[in-house]
């Protein structure tokens, strides 16, 4: 839709328009970084993978996959393929030094810990080297001179090590056997269908599958049906509540903040459970099952709820590997308490490295603490729908603090939601071209879209309704792809 377009912020800036130092959108839509919602995805590369893969012999195509994820990689940044084969290499080697030194009768804790220690060096040196510099510079006057290098991060790194940190961890606690075969390992890490954004797929969940998955015609079309409906989500839902809350995040009155802030919810969640989704549907489609990322988060009746609905694999993956071995509830209420703030600092630097992403993680590391000591108890006594809206809203805002890096601009926005001023008739006229969409987009955020889509799917006649409605879905992503310039993916570089 035509219009205004306010100043670029938020950890979104990196993918819309040609902003100093930032990704310029042209990266993203398929000449640069092959993506999901691009028409040389769709159209050429997966059709040509599906066809290679069932083409395959059996026992060749976890090396198709290996060859067809570098090249998915490589597509968008062939210069850190080799610090992704760097990390296989390193991680491929730990885990056998822990089974070596375990099947001779020796410790095999120094082997975990220096592996664990490269890939925190590798991921830190990457990620946080200039956050940690500047903010040294800033807070030591006499480091007034010192040069804070512009380091790149290399395209889902952050999933990509964390995937496999779990493996080593995995065999150092006997959860999962010590994979022998490099390129069968080579294939769980550089995996194309998760690899840049998630989800996390813990090495023990798909072990097994690995060695031995069964493909089948019955799986394949519900992958099918499953990548549609997140691609749907991507360019019929994502994107549309991006371009209206570009449009309101810096104008307009207190209207407009509320329906900005709102669309903004709308976006995060669509993009990433979209991404998610399709992961999910390109697994099944090659015959691997991924675990679910996300459940409806935003019906939750708690801020601890929320968090076992949103984001799943990576809630799982620092209770798995961070929480429960800092002693998680096992030493006391204090102890419990000081471990949540541990694990909520770290999840916000996961997120980016930033000041306002640790305070993300640290607001949100309060309201779960304040839900231990007294709020739930507290939260039991009132209605359901107004437990619901009260978490939305606590989400909405932690969204804003998400999305702001400078928190003069975050005050500012703030301010319009409760400063009761008057909206302008363009930031009116957009809300009332976008209030269809925005209508449609709430729904289809709770279960009541699902349920309807799995009516139509029962009976004979329901199936063909269902694969017309998913037809359908996938001919107005084409016409989006067409028509639509605004294609970012908000968790593309953590």
């Amino acid at each position: 839709m035509p219009g205004r377009r306010g100043p670029v912020r938020g950890p979104g800036r990196a993918f819309l328009t040609g902003c100093p130092g930032v990704w310029s959108p042209r990266l993203l839509l398929g000449e640069i970084v092959l993506v999901f919602s691009s028409n040389v995805f769709l159209f050429a590369y997966l059709p040509a993978v599906l066809l290679l893969y069932y083409l395959c012999p059996r026992r060749w195509r976890n090396a198709l996959l290996f060859a067809v994820s570098l090249v998915f990689y490589g597509w968008g940044e062939p210069v850190y393929l080799g610090l992704m084969l760097f990390t296989i290499a390193l991680n491929y080697l730990a885990g056998l030094i822990i089974e070596r030194r375990r099947s001779r009768g020796r410790s095999p804790r120094a082997a975990l810990a220096a592996a664990i220690v490269l890939n925190l060096a590798l991921l830190g040196f990457f990620k946080y080297t200039g956050f940690l510099l500047g903010s040294l510079k800033a807070l030591i006057p006499g480091l007034g001179s010192l040069s804070v290098p512009e380091i790149a991060l290399p395209i889902g790194i952050s999933f990509y090590i964390f995937q496999s940190m779990s493996y080593t961890i995995d065999v150092y606690r006997r959860d999962a056997p010590v994979q022998k075969d490099p390129i069968g390992f080579g294939t769980y890490v550089s995996m194309f269908p998760q690899l840049i954004a998630g989800p996390i797929v813990k090495y023990k969940d798909v072990a097994e599958q690995l060695s031995c998955r069964r493909e089948s015609l019955e799986k394949f079309a519900s992958g099918v049906g499953v990548f549609i409906i997140g691609l749907g989500k991507k360019l019929l839902l994502a994107n549309q509540m991006g371009l209206l809350w570009e449009e309101l995040s810096c104008s307009g009155g207190t209207a407009s903040a509320w329906v900005g802030m709102l669309a903004y919810t709308l976006q995060i969640y669509f993009d990433f459970s979209g991404y998610s989704d399709m992961a999910i549907g390109l697994g099944r489609m090659l015959g691997f099952e991924f675990l679910k990322n996300f459940d409806y988060p935003y019906i939750s009746r708690s801020v601890t709820e929320f968090w076992r609905r949103w984001h799943i694999s990576l809630s799982t993956w620092f209770r798995e590997y961070v929480y429960i071995p800092l002693g998680g509830n096992r030493r006391g209420l204090k102890r419990q308490l000081l471990n949540i703030f541990i694990v909520w600092a770290l999840t916000g630097l996961w997120h980016g490295a930033s000041w306002n992403f640790v305070l993300w993680g640290l607001y949100y590391a309060l309201w779960l603490t304040a839900e231990k000591v007294f709020l739930l108890r507290a939260l039991e006594k009132l209605p359901s729908a107004l437990r619901c809206l009260g978490v939305l809203l606590v989400v909405a805002l932690g969204w804003m603090l998400f999305y702001f890096t400078d928190t003069g601009e975050l005050f500012a926005f703030l301010a319009r939601l409760f400063s009761f001023s008057a909206e302008d008739v363009y930031s009116r006229n957009m809300i009332l071209a976008y209030l269809p969409t925005l209508a449609l987009a709430v729904f289809a955020a709770t279960p009541a879209g699902k349920s309807l889509y799995l009516r139509l799917r029962e009976g004979r006649v329901k199936d063909a309704l269902s694969i017309l409605g998913l037809g359908a879905v996938f001919l107005l992503c084409t016409a989006a792809l067409a028509s639509q310039s605004y294609n970012p993916f908000i968790y593309f570089r953590f």
